[in-house]
């Protein structure tokens, strides 16, 4: 989002915010809680979590260094929609609402861009809606897969692996599916060397395999 800045812009935004540690399992903001800040990760790893009314929980998605997440509840006066919470040791900047306004009417190009991820959050959730009521399952769990290797990938001697703690029942909320279909999945790619995964720990070995069998669901 701050790309577009030259130095003394970025200088301002880090010097109107405030950095902060967040241990693993710590809570950023709670689903409910006022929108009152925004916040960027600057290292480590974020998951959204939502409460549905039944009382399930769904990960919605990750968040990676770079991204911001937070923001569009807070600028709109809206109540945090879900839970933020550090999968691994993290590190952010947040800035009050406030705050926020001020920096984008002074740097309206952060505004855009605040705008344009919106926006790609909003076709992204089009998109897995769509997944969800046309896909068979076994694509849809290959898709989730597919985007976290692009998210959050790490190429090691086993393949590509994902860079932080994920388990089956979190690729199953990702996926909307159920845990035993997911785990049931992963062990049959498993046997085939597609994949290589354990209770918190996923390496994609065979990609390939993965986008062919998206390809072919879209044929």
């Amino acid at each position: 989002m701050f790309d577009c800045l030259g130095e003394d812009g970025r200088r301002a935004v880090l010097e109107a915010g405030t950095l902060r540690k967040l241990p693993q399992g710590r809570t950023v903001f709670a689903q409910g809680d006022p929108g009152a800040t925004c916040h960027t990760l600057l290292e480590g790893r974020v998951k959204i979590v939502q409460t549905r009314p039944d009382g399930g929980q769904s990960v919605i998605r990750f968040i990676g260094p770079g991204e911001m997440y937070g923001t569009v509840a807070a600028l709109m006066d809206k109540p945090f929609p879900a839970d933020a919470v550090a999968v691994v040791e993290s590190l952010e900047i947040y800035w009050t609402v406030g705050v926020m306004r001020q920096l984008m009417a002074q740097y309206p190009e952060v505004a855009v861009r605040s705008t344009a991820s919106a926006g790609a959050r909003l076709f992204e959730l089009q998109n897995r809606v769509g997944e969800l009521t046309a896909e068979k399952v076994d694509v849809r769990i290959a898709r989730a897969l597919v985007r976290l290797v692009r998210q959050a990938g790490r190429r090691t001697p086993e393949g590509i692996e994902i860079d932080f703690p994920i388990t089956r029942q979190e690729l199953a909320e990702l996926a909307g599916s159920t845990l035993h279909t997911v785990s049931r999945t992963l062990s049959a790619w498993d046997d085939r060397e597609i994949t290589a995964s354990s209770r918190r720990h996923i390496v994609v070995r065979k990609l390939h395999v993965l986008l062919d069998l998206i390809e072919q669901s879209e044929g």
